[in-house]
């Protein structure tokens, strides 16, 4: 099987992943793959998240959070960028299991080789915005579209 993606260096930050192959716009591109860990669970070996600018945790449900940085892929890899070329899915699980739902990496536009993959990370946090946070989340995708951090405003 030929590889459509790989992850290198980014630079837009550190690591990104980018196209090998063409990728049609709709299609799936990877799974984003961790750790399950509950809320708590995570605030216990990470606190609230709000503090460092960085994370690879991706809120799955209400129950359940991936924890990349355990047993994570090169999803993890992909940058958030204003005006991203992708877009994560949560896929719920036909069965009703929360443990088996699953988040997924989709094109939203033709990509072509070569190409960084990105999404809008649509970060959200429960605490004020103040200048300090938004330099620790820092955007530098580089879009004339950039709103200058991850951070999403609240009640989005």
């Amino acid at each position: 099987m030929t590889r459509r993606i790989v992850a290198r260096r980014s630079p837009i930050h550190g690591n990104g992943v980018f196209a090998v192959s063409a990728i049609a716009k709709g299609e799936q591109v990877i799974q984003y793959k961790g750790t399950l860990v509950t809320n708590d669970e995570a605030d216990e070996l990470y606190g609230d998240g709000g503090e460092t600018g960085h994370t690879f945790l991706f809120t799955l449900n209400d129950e359940y959070i991936v924890d990349a940085n355990q047993h994570g892929n090169s999803a993890r890899w992909i940058n958030h960028s204003c005006e991203p070329n992708c877009r994560a899915v949560i896929e719920e699980s036909a069965s009703g299991d929360p443990r088996k739902d699953r988040v997924l990496i989709e094109a939203i536009r033709k990509i072509k080789p070569g190409e960084e993959l990105t999404y809008d990370y649509g970060i959200t946090l429960d605490v004020p915005h103040t200048a300090r946070l938004k330099k620790l989340w820092l955007c530098l995708c580089g879009s004339p579209k950039c709103c200058g951090t991850l951070l999403k405003p609240k009640g989005r």
